[in-house]
């Protein structure tokens, strides 16, 4: 996968986050586990869905731009594991609104 494939990824993995998190968040099935940004929800949810697009496109601009430096390339792999393990906890979250059990490993 190239530098520009790993950034749309990111870009969309943030972007999934941030409307499953306004979801839950709307629910109250969960709450923003980031202070920042819970701060953010309870001013304005448009508030924090731009500032939250803006960080993460900012995020992979940069990573792709820098992506022929070993710390971008580092970078880029550590985010992508952090967002797709944060996709689990979103899954998780969805099973418990959804009242289904959710199966210990």
């Amino acid at each position: 996968m190239g530098p520009l494939s790993k950034s749309l990824l990111l870009f969309s993995l943030n972007w999934l986050d941030a409307q499953l998190t306004l979801l839950w968040v709307r629910l109250n099935v969960a709450t923003e586990g980031n202070a920042l940004m819970a701060t953010l929800i309870e001013h304005s949810e448009f508030s924090f869905f731009g500032i939250k697009i803006a960080i993460g496109a900012a995020a992979a601009y940069i990573l792709y731009r820098c992506a022929h430096l070993t710390l971008a390339q580092r970078g880029m792999t550590l985010v992508l594991a952090l967002y797709v393990a944060l996709m689990f906890v979103h899954v998780a979250t969805g099973c418990v609104a959804l009242g289904l059990s959710i199966p210990l490993l």
